[in-house]
């Protein structure tokens, strides 16, 4: 199984190459203003993609998401997998995804409480292969150019414990890349730099069926 991931797109989606594959991932940030209309101009390219499947989380800038929680039925296209603090099974593979980052509230599926947030974390089911977060962990593909890091540690903790195979995420435009661990594959999908150019090429992996 090929899979697919990008993230941190901020309306620049068309500006992308597309590899094929059976599984496309976006980790957040489709938008960069979070309107109906950015929302909805995405969703309809997202869906018009060739994939059979298609993985999607909302980011800190995707505010119509959480905004018409309520509705997301009628805003999502039926062919694409919303994942918030919930989970899709494909080709038994388990996907698991989560919108939440750490901050002061001002932003969307932004948590200021460590305990907060902590909560959304816990949910993760110990039987997950893909962990799909906007955040990602604490010092792991997470350093600004101010040497700040501004991943979540509690996220960190709860993949260390699980022992969650990959771990997709983005955010972070600084730190595109992969890094391994003795138990996680972490891959930061970010396709903007830090100057908002769509350079980053999707990021890919091949899935060993087991």
């Amino acid at each position: 199984m090929k899979i697919i991931c990008i993230g941190d797109t901020h309306n620049k989606h068309q500006q992308l190459l597309i590899p094929p594959g059976d599984v496309i991932i976006h980790t957040g940030d489709f938008t960069e203003a979070g309107t109906k209309e950015e929302t909805m101009d995405f969703l309809n390219w997202f869906s018009g993609l060739p994939h059979p499947n298609k993985i999607l989380v909302a980011g800190n800038h995707d505010f119509f998401l959480e905004k018409h929680s309520d509705l997301l039925d009628k805003i999502i296209p039926s062919n694409i997998h919303y994942l918030m603090d919930s989970g899709v099974t494909i080709n038994n593979v388990n996907f698991w995804g989560a919108p939440y980052t750490q901050g002061n509230g001002t932003w969307a599926f932004n948590i200021s409480s460590s305990n907060e947030i902590l909560k959304h974390w816990n949910l993760i089911p110990s039987n997950t292969h893909y962990l799909i977060t906007h955040s990602p962990p604490f010092r792991v593909l997470d350093e600004l150019d101010n040497k700040r890091h501004i991943g979540c540690e509690q996220l960190l903790q709860r993949v260390r414990f699980l022992k969650i195979p990959f771990h997709i995420f983005g955010h972070n435009h600084n730190d595109y890349g992969i890094e391994r661990s003795q138990n996680t594959v972490f891959v930061n999908a970010a396709s903007l730099d830090q100057r908002y150019r769509p350079i980053n090429a999707p990021q890919i992996i091949h899935h060993k069926d087991s």
